[in-house]
């Protein structure tokens, strides 16, 4: 498996793991939401954010979005969950930002057990408009996960 930039040529492949991941992940969402966000990832969020793809084979299953320290997005092709690739991806995030932020929609079981299990914390719930759901802030800090000998994690 590869991390590496996103590029245009990745679309796609990147829209593909999103909607199939989100239709999982969010069955609360009506498809006409899911058609129009869609939209705004191709034109809005993917040209204004940090976008960082897994490759295996040579064919793009996952992606990170980021906007700063803030995780905008984190997708897998469903068939891809539990194979250490949204962590690989989140250390990417770690490594280039250090204390990370993320909002996950409550309702979102798949999302919150992965964020709890790389040591995301809970800050604050707020209603989600647009969808009539609860979202969850969640907060990672770098220094606070440290090895036993009090050194300071090292990710790459």
């Amino acid at each position: 498996m590869q991390v590496r930039q996103y590029r245009v040529s990745d679309l796609e492949a990147v829209l593909d793991s999103w909607e199939v991941a989100t239709r999982l992940a969010h069955d609360f969402m009506t498809d006409e939401f899911i058609a129009q966000e869609r939209k705004n990832i191709a034109e809005i969020y993917l040209p204004n954010t940090d976008t960082w793809v897994a490759q295996i084979g040579g064919d793009v299953k996952g992606f990170i979005a980021l906007m700063g320290n803030e995780v905008g997005a984190i997708f897998l092709q469903p068939d891809y969950h539990g194979r250490g690739i949204g962590k690989a991806l989140m250390d990417k995030a770690q490594e280039l930002h250090g204390n990370l932020e993320v909002e996950v929609f409550k309702a979102n079981s798949i999302g919150r057990n992965f964020y709890s299990k790389y040591g995301f914390e809970y800050q604050e719930e707020k209603f989600h408009e647009p969808t009539g759901q609860q979202v969850l802030r969640l907060k990672f800090t770098a220094n606070k996960f440290k090895h036993s000998d009090g050194a300071k994690a090292v990710n790459g």
